[in-house]
């Protein structure tokens, strides 16, 4: 019975390829079209041999593989790839069947052909899959280290443009506090003070996002509220100019370990940002600062009732360079964050249609413990 359904095989292979090849799918691009045809040669003679003597999963594999490459380097649609192996194996199913053997004594051949089907499409799959997923993994290496170089780039130009304005910006700051001793009733001068601050603040940005890290510092215990309270201090005339009402109900008494200059940096930048932000509601506008000690964390949140960040927004607002402000940067959020980071912290955001939250995590370390490392 096996001796004829081969020679049956052999006599009407012809047959077989031109119906299946009247129902498979070969796009017009394919840059392997030539061999779809010769793989479903092999797939038949695979079959046959099967017949004839069951064969090695690693014969399967290696025909599997094969056309996997093939099709992975034509970039086929999954899809269409399992619908023509599937095409395949129902015309070769038929075709089998049309054998002057009666289809009770087929039954184990043809349980046989699907599983040989079976097993090429799952080994096919798997490694087209796995192709396709290095192939991507590449492409993301390529861009990360496209956009790193951009980065490189664009920081070295900025340091360098930067620091042609920081340095007669620090001779005028320095003239502007003469200025305060000596005529301290002098209108406007504590209003030039402050812009120039807020200058000076934009310009350390950039320095900080123009290297690859962010510099470590002196660490020392600080205490949160404190930095808040002064803070917000110096940010007074912007809090006055917005009419904002500011909730500061962050607890007394809670140190962190860390740098203040650059942790002050990250509120500050916060606090800018939802000032911003609340010129486009109406009154009342509220800032609220409060957070906790819980579990091993200092938990800091400051809230804004501004509009609502959309989503799409909120997934890349840590990114440099990423900015919906018509004059934005886009390096504060950039620098706060790997600021937190180095503080073996985190950052994040929420933000719905009522307020919008950024909180800051950082480790607590109770000071006796920490003294015990220094």
């Amino acid at each position: 019975m096996r001796e004829q359904l081969l020679d049956y095989l052999d006599q009407n292979l012809e047959s077989y390829l031109r119906t299946w090849k009247e129902k498979i799918r070969i796009s017009d691009t394919d840059v392997h079209r030539d061999k779809v045809e010769a793989n479903g040669i092999l797939m038949y003679r695979l079959v046959q041999k099967n017949i004839e003597k069951p064969i090695s999963e690693e014969k399967i594999i290696s025909l599997a593989h094969k056309v996997a490459i093939e099709r992975a380097e034509a970039n086929v649609n999954i899809g269409d790839f399992i619908y023509n192996v599937n095409a395949g194996r129902s015309v070769l199913m038929k075709h089998v069947t049309y054998s002057d053997i009666q289809v009770n004594d087929l039954q184990a051949i043809l349980d046989a052909i699907n599983e040989l089907f079976d097993q090429f499409s799952y080994h096919a799959v798997t490694e087209y899959t796995k192709l396709k997923e290095n192939e991507l993994q590449e492409k993301i290496s390529f861009i990360d280290e496209t956009h790193q170089e951009k980065l490189s780039i664009l920081g070295q130009m900025s340091s360098s443009f930067v620091h042609e304005f920081r340095n007669p910006l620090t001779a005028i700051m320095g003239f502007v506090k003469l200025l305060q001793k000596d005529y301290p009733t002098l209108n406007y001068l504590d209003v030039i003070d402050h812009e120039l601050q807020q200058l000076n603040f934009r310009i350390a940005q950039f320095l900080h996002v123009s290297k690859k890290e962010i510099d470590s510092g002196h660490e020392e215990w600080l205490d949160v509220n404190d930095i808040f309270e002064s803070i917000l201090d110096f940010i007074y005339p912007s809090i006055v100019d917005i009419d904002v009402e500011i909730q500061n109900d962050f607890p007394e008494g809670i140190s962190i370990f860390g740098q203040q200059d650059k942790l002050r940096q990250v509120f500050l930048n916060i606090l800018m940002n939802s000032l911003d932000a609340l010129k486009a509601v109406g009154f009342p506008r509220c800032i609220h600062i409060y957070g906790e000690k819980v579990n091993g964390t200092v938990d800091i949140h400051i809230t804004n009732n501004g509009p609502e960040i959309p989503t799409k927004t909120l997934d890349r607002i840590f990114e440099p360079f990423y900015t919906t402000k018509e004059l934005g940067t886009g390096i504060g959020l950039y620098v706060c964050q790997k600021i937190i980071q180095n503080h073996s912290g985190y950052i994040s955001c929420h933000s719905d249609e009522h307020e919008t939250t950024f909180t800051i995590r950082l480790p607590y370390v109770e000071k006796n413990e920490q003294e015990k490392t220094l």
